[in-house]
């Protein structure tokens, strides 16, 4: 036992026997009876001897005690009293030995509690007042840890109707609405938004009732693993982004259903360095794949998740779809049993400058991916598709609709073949929203293209999941349609993004013209006539027909003429080039 331990035991020696000695000398006094030395003496010794060698409870720690500390020291007490109990039941009354206990345990866990307090208390003056939406444990977490800062904690904000109306340590507990009520035109320092399990779009409305009433907000990120291992719930805390307010929940994810189709199986991601294939490669994991072939012709992108992933049982393969004699030794190679199809161009602008190289890429690669994967009969082929492909304005939009008419049609024998159409993802290399994070840094402006574009928005491991989900019910043919919910002024999000870097009066927003091919609204479906599936998530577009052997035709004299865009326009009619649209 080490000199500290030594030092502890004697410590906790003496709080038992000054204890035991008041409170015997006060129970006999209460009782009216004369002070019993032999009777004090004899519970004193099990006392202590049940606490050093049996319970141990010298090892407790009083300056970090909680209610579960107090728990087990009350319970290494009545445990005792059950030893002596018996030597004195006949000789003392019951009562008597229960009074004694009781005020024993009262005293001890009154004396632990005050010196917990003592130790803890602080002596900063307390110039900030902050409010933590979320009267849970990770709510109570944060309180406690501020109690040694500058903040005060002024209420605890929550849902739960149950809650409203109470207090934590002399904390009240508010509904949204009492605290607008209390609170009038006065503007607190911090909210803590501190619900980690709490949707994503409730995050959204509590930010948006509430940021007029702070100066500043913060929210705990949901990341459980991290959470509670991480001492200091403080060093958690980050600002609101843009990704906090936009994100969603996808309302009937299931995730049963996507294990069942991803487990034990060996799965194709093309451009898997990119942001959607990454992202996939992630889940495929989280699924338990057997293995994951993971294929894109960008070395640096390549590099990067490979290395991100090299504790799994993964195939980094440096290839280029548009070349199908190259790519076909990897379907040689590997018993594959699902293709995720993520390798396309996708800047709309550097695709309208780069005509040519992006139908190679986007249409004749998707093409041989196809052909490849009926030829090694695949199980299931999924190509990730986008909302710009409805009616397109703009020569991705294009290639990728003559990407869909492909899967729908081709004669697929037994590979089920199904594509998945979203909009834009959050944080993608494309995103719109890192631009704006660099702009603003930079001092602005923020340069915004049109005052009514709007897109629709998704975060990436959203979209991937319902991507996964969507195949898995595939049957072969379809277009699945991802909810995108509302789409959202891109004007309104440049605005509150320079509001969260707090540069609202400072940084001007400019409008520069929609860009070749950049067109105000994006639409997921050609027309209403949309069925539903099993989840609200996801809808199936219509089937448009294309004789396939035509649609092989077409393709072979888009790759070899030199009008491209005409052809396109051949193939996909509703195809409006906005290639030197600049509207003000």
């Amino acid at each position: 036992m080490t000199l500290f331990n030594k030092y502890r035991v004697g410590l906790n020696f003496l709080v038992i026997i000054v204890l035991s000695l008041f409170t015997f000398w006060w129970t006999f006094s209460i009782f009216h009876k004369p002070f019993n030395w032999k009777l004090t003496l004899i519970v004193i010794v099990i006392r202590i001897v049940a606490s050093i060698f049996l319970f141990k409870d010298y090892t407790l720690s009083w300056s970090k005690a909680t209610q579960r500390t107090f728990i087990i020291k009350s319970t290494v007490y009545i445990a005792a009293f059950f030893v002596y109990l018996p030597i004195f039941y006949n000789k003392i009354y019951l009562h008597f030995l229960l009074s004694e206990l009781f005020t024993y345990l009262f005293l001890i866990n009154f004396l632990m509690y005050a010196y917990h307090f003592y130790v803890n208390k602080n002596s900063s003056n307390k110039s900030k007042e902050i409010v933590i939406f979320g009267a849970g444990k990770a709510g109570l977490k944060l309180e406690e840890e501020f109690r040694k800062s500058e903040y005060k904690v002024k209420y605890f904000l929550d849902d739960n109707k149950f809650l409203q109306g109470r207090s934590i340590d002399a904390i009240n507990i508010l509904s949204i609405e009492n605290f607008k009520n209390k609170i009038g035109n006065k503007k607190l320092d911090l909210l803590l938004i501190a619900i980690p399990s709490v949707q994503k779009e409730r995050v959204r409305e509590v930010y948006y009732e509430l940021k007029d009433y702070f100066k500043d907000v913060k929210i705990l990120p949901s990341l459980r693993e991290r959470l509670y291992n991480t001492p200091n719930y403080q060093t958690l805390l980050q600002d609101v982004s843009v990704e906090d307010l936009l994100a969603r929940d996808p309302k009937d994810l299931d995730t049963k259903q996507i294990a069942n189709f991803i487990k034990g199986k060996i799965v194709l991601i093309t451009g898997a360095g990119g942001s959607i294939g990454s992202e996939l490669a992630r889940q495929c994991i989280k699924f338990k794949a057997e293995k994951l072939i993971l294929l894109d012709n960008s070395e640096y992108n390549l590099y990067k998740i490979e290395q991100e992933l090299q504790n799994y049982n993964i195939v980094p393969v440096m290839q280029d779809i548009a070349k199908k004699d190259m790519i076909e030794k990897t379907f040689k190679e590997y018993s594959i049993d699902i293709v995720l199809h993520a390798a396309a161009y996708k800047h709309v602008p550097l695709v309208e400058e780069n005509v040519e190289e992006a139908i190679v890429n986007n249409i004749l690669g998707t093409k041989n991916v196809i052909d490849l994967a009926i030829k090694y009969e695949v199980e299931k082929f999924v190509l990730i598709s986008t909302d710009k492909a409805v009616r397109p304005t703009n020569v991705m939009g294009t290639t990728k609709r003559v990407c869909e008419l492909y899967a729908q049609n081709v004669k697929s024998k037994k590979t089920e073949i199904v594509g998945v159409r979203f909009g834009n993802v959050l944080g993608s290399s494309g995103s719109v929203i890192p631009k704006f994070k660099e702009q603003i840094q930079s001092g602005g402006p923020v340069t915004v293209t049109h005052p009514e574009i709007t897109r629709y928005f998704m975060l990436i491991p959203e979209a991937c999941q319902l991507v996964l989900q969507a195949a898995s019910i595939g049957k072969g043919g379809e277009i699945f349609v991802l909810d995108m919910g509302k789409p959202i002024k891109i004007v309104d999000l440049a605005k509150e993004m320079i509001r969260l870097y707090g540069k609202l009066n400072e940084i001007k927003i400019e409008f520069t013209g929609l860009r070749p091919g950049e067109k105000l609204y994006e639409e997921l479906l050609i027309d209403d006539s949309d069925r539903k599936t099993e989840y609200d998530s996801i809808m199936i577009g219509k089937v448009t027909k294309y004789e396939i052997d035509k649609l092989n035709n077409d393709i072979e004299e888009l790759l070899s003429c030199e009008d491209k865009l005409s052809k396109l326009k051949e193939i996909v009619p509703e195809f409006t080039h906005l290639a030197n649209s600049k509207i003000k």
